[in-house]
């Protein structure tokens, strides 16, 4: 099975087994969400452990281990993004599954189960643009001060949503044109929207402009960018603008 395939199956198989516990009916909300967390983190860590033993793994719910930074392979992973909103039993959360090479998010596959979807890296295309009013996604429980002050002079609508998983597919799949966050992030946040996004050929990058670099010592990544390739210019001018 090749990485593609092994990060599809591994996202989805994930999701369903969230499905599941949610519909056992032993949990419910905060004690809900961490039931999930760490079954689908059982779930994926075992999976690779049997697929890929030479790879390393950076996951939300592990340990870190200091030895991923010497290796090319690293599969970055968030069992389950966006706790709150699988506990709260909304749609708005995922899972994701990367494989980042030499740093750059190479391979990823986001599993939205409550729709339920799973966009994969490999198979994956852009909606349509939409005509009217721009949209821009942001954090439903804290929006940043960047992106409110962006979507004003852009003239954008706000939308609010959960899981960055979930935001990063919304511009994949025509529901928004940007995504904007600067509340800061971990590398297992964005590491797979950010395959499937720039494999849909959409416009990825840090709110700077610089490149999203994977593996990292310090796993914190502070903002990111996930926009229409035609929309990118504006952003940025508006991000300067904004200050």
């Amino acid at each position: 099975m090749n990485d593609e395939a092994l990060a599809q199956q591994i996202a989805q198989t994930a999701g369903e087994l969230l499905l599941g516990l949610q519909r056992c009916g032993l949990f419910e909300g905060k004690q809900l969400g961490q039931a999930g967390d760490r079954v689908a983190n059982a779930f994926i860590m075992e999976a690779l452990a049997a697929q890929r033993p030479n790879d390393a793994v950076l996951s939300e719910e592990e340990k870190d281990k200091p030895s991923r930074l010497s290796a090319e392979r690293v599969w970055i992973v968030d069992p389950l993004d966006g706790t709150r909103e699988y506990g709260e039993r909304r749609t708005d959360w995922a899972v994701h599954v990367a494989l980042a090479v030499n740093g750059t998010a190479m391979v990823g596959s986001v599993a939205l189960p409550g729709i339920p979807l799973t966009i994969n890296s490999a198979a994956v295309k852009l909606a349509a643009p939409k005509d009217g009013l721009l949209r821009m996604l942001v954090s439903r429980t804290r929006p940043a001060a960047e992106a409110v002050a962006v979507a004003k002079r852009l003239g954008a609508e706000l939308v609010p949503m959960g899981s960055a998983g979930a935001k990063a597919m919304a511009v994949v799949r025509g529901e928004a044109e940007i995504y904007l966050h600067s509340g800061g992030q971990y590398e297992w946040d964005s590491c797979a929207p950010v395959a499937v996004a720039r494999s849909a050929g959409l416009h990825v990058s840090r709110i700077d402009g610089s490149a999203l670099v994977y593996n990292q010592p310090d796993v914190y990544m502070p903002d990111l960018l996930i926009t229409r390739r035609e929309l990118a210019p504006a952003v940025f001018d508006a991000l300067r603008s904004s200050g």
